[in-house]
């Protein structure tokens, strides 16, 4: 027998064509693919410039400790000159 005439994949075939059908009537609702990546490249874009913001406030803030500190000592190396 056939397996595309099993009455398993019949049933299938049936209702993935009625969902098809149902989904190319249906009124669109809700963002499309491509409004997804819009928002998310959006998003993702905010997301680096607070990164980058943040960034600098902390290299600032430190390049402003280490001033205070007489440029931070030797570097971790154990007092050796």
């Amino acid at each position: 027998m056939n397996p595309l005439n099993w009455p398993e994949v019949i049933y299938f075939r049936a209702m993935l064509g009625v969902r098809i059908e149902r989904a190319r009537n249906a009124p669109s609702r809700g963002a499309s693919a491509v409004e997804w990546v819009i928002i998310t490249a959006i998003i993702a874009g905010v997301a680096m410039g607070l990164a980058l913001a943040i960034q600098n406030l902390v290299k600032n803030k430190q390049a402003e400790i280490e001033k205070g500190f007489g440029g931070g000592g030797n570097g971790g190396n154990g007092g050796n000159p």
